[in-house]
């Protein structure tokens, strides 16, 4: 659940927006957000479903899922500069129809293969919705509120996961798998066809902003590769903040996506409670993430260098709780073992953002985010689904659960590498950014 962060140069503010237009903008494109992501978590709630009626691997059931978030790390970055250039609003309303159709499509599959080519497109649509949403919103604000908006819109994708999850499940008990799918792909496409007639290039430029239309002029815009590159990669420790952020994402990715299907196996619930109890889960994460983050900007609000060992501290204790928890018989201790493990599964999120942004150019701030969802994706979000629906076909859902938390200790790791060298880069790179001024 992350997008790519503007930098204060990066879009214009039009402080003549009238507040009701700016907030129906808002609340529109959190709405599609919403969609975006009940789209795309649907899928974990009908995982019995589907294995049931069409005799499905763990593999393949894995692979359903992993294919949405692996183009979502591979075309967030390309699709959202195509985007800066083409137009902000025509851009979102064409992912957002895309992607609803693809999810009608998944409720019409009748195998294996149609159900895949549907996700395909699933992960297509939705590839770069996160940071070009997040980029119209804060061009119709004042610059003060970026940081409520941001963050209100990032907590949108944990509700959206969780609306998918129990409202899937609920569905596809009473209704069938299908009606499951094309609820969410109906919510899509009624959002579409209102914020298409509601959000506009012509009427957002008549405010001021600049940030809705194609422009090339923005600060840093015209880097060349290598330089743009030189900045992302500056040092070893962005790239092992960049490492460890992805390897922690495995874990939480692994456990939303297979937390249904291990309550329906283990517990019993049916798909319709088995997606409310996961959802649970998932809440659980969300407000861990947002829980962690104000502890280590409280902590680290004079001493910086410390953002690397609370992150792999979060990731250590992680790795002891879930460690614990899958060790346990199914029961009341499990669960909330499990819970704990989750809260703190996502606790990187913060800081490993607030490095990123410490050790790269204000200038290329923007690419710098896209960089750290682009690791999030390939290194967690995308392979944890697969790798343990692959390892499940072998040894077990449970068996493969009880692997999960090496991630953690992986991803310490590369923060433990990391933080040998923070102190030293961070005051390289703000003697650089000094002696540029």
């Amino acid at each position: 659940m992350h997008y790519a962060e503007a930098s204060p140069h990066t879009f214009a503010t039009s402080t003549a927006a009238p507040r009701f237009y700016a907030w129906l903008v808002f609340a529109l494109t959190f709405g599609l957000l919403l969609s975006d992501y009940m789209s795309r978590q649907v899928l974990n709630a009908v995982f019995p479903l589907l294995k049931a009626e069409w005799g499905l691997s763990d593999t393949q059931l894995g692979s359903l899922s992993g294919i949405v978030a692996l183009l979502v790390g591979l075309l967030t970055f390309p699709l959202s500069v195509l985007a800066d250039r083409w137009g902000r609003v025509r851009s979102i309303i064409l992912m957002a129809t895309l992607w609803s159709l693809a999810t009608l499509a998944c409720s019409l599959a009748t195998g294996f293969g149609q159900m895949f080519a549907a996700r395909f497109f699933v992960g297509l649509g939705e590839a770069a919705y996160g940071s070009v949403g997040i980029a119209l919103i804060i061009s119709v604000f004042p610059a003060h509120l970026r940081s409520t908006l941001t963050g209100a819109f990032m907590a949108g994708g944990a509700f959206g996961s969780v609306a998918g999850m129990a409202l899937g499940g609920i569905l596809a008990t009473h209704l069938g798998w299908r009606w499951a799918f094309a609820a969410m792909a109906a919510f899509g496409g009624a959002l579409v066809l209102l914020y298409a007639v509601t959000v506009n290039e012509r009427r957002l430029r008549e405010r001021g902003d600049e940030g809705s239309r194609p422009s090339t002029s923005r600060p840093g815009f015209g880097l060349s590769l290598r330089s743009l590159f030189s900045g992302l990669f500056s040092s070893a420790s962005v790239i092992c903040a960049y490492i460890g952020s992805g390897l922690q994402l495995f874990i939480m990715a692994a456990v939303m996506a297979w937390m249904p299907s291990f309550l329906n196996r283990y517990y019993g619930l049916t798909p319709d409670k088995a997606g409310v109890t996961a959802a649970a889960f998932v809440l659980i994460a969300a407000l861990g993430m947002v829980m962690c983050g104000v502890v280590t900007d409280r902590l680290c609000r004079r001493l910086p260098s410390r953002k690397m060992a609370l992150a792999i501290a979060f990731c250590l204790i992680t790795a002891i709780m879930l460690g614990i928890a899958f060790q346990l018989p199914p029961g009341p201790g499990q669960l909330s073992m499990i819970g704990l493990g989750m809260f703190l599964a996502a606790g990187t999120a913060g800081p490993a953002g607030a490095m990123v942004a410490n050790l790269t150019p204000t200038p290329i701030h923007a690419s710098a985010f896209a960089t750290l969802t682009l690791a999030n994706n390939l290194l967690g979000l995308a392979p944890g689904p697969v790798l343990t629906g692959l390892l499940a076909d072998h040894v077990g859902l449970l068996g493969a659960f009880k692997w999960i938390p090496l991630m953690a200790v992986f991803a310490a790791t590369a923060f433990w590498m990391g933080r040998r060298h923070y102190a030293n880069d961070l005051a390289r790179i703000q003697a650089s950014a000094s002696a540029a001024h």
